[in-house]
């Protein structure tokens, strides 16, 4: 698991399978899903990006709620979902993407 610094975004999720947690050290459902995402990290890249710290790119994706991940392969974004979800929902989008 890496955290977003601020460095080119279509770097970080340019090459594979990447998931993007949008989420701020406040939000309780967000420390929730972290704790789910730290268990899922051996299969797909995982990028945390503080809201706060980098509210720019929670704007410019229009993140209007958190927890907000999104997915991306090669640098496409191909799914995303809001809120909490425990950790058989979100081993199931991670298959899903696999699969694309």
């Amino acid at each position: 698991m890496t955290y977003y610094n601020g460095e080119n975004y279509q770097e970080v999720v340019g090459e594979g399978l990447t998931l993007v947690d949008f989420y701020a050290d406040w939000c309780g459902p967000c420390k929730m899903l972290g704790s789910v995402l730290a268990e899922l990290e051996d299969q797909i890249k995982i990028v945390k990006v503080d809201i706060d710290k980098y509210q720019d790119l929670a704007n410019e994706f229009r993140i209007m709620s958190i927890p907000h991940v999104k997915f991306y392969k090669d640098g496409k974004e191909v799914s995303s979902f809001t809120g909490f979800m425990d950790k058989s929902m979100v081993q199931e989008k991670i298959d899903e993407i696999k699969n694309l």
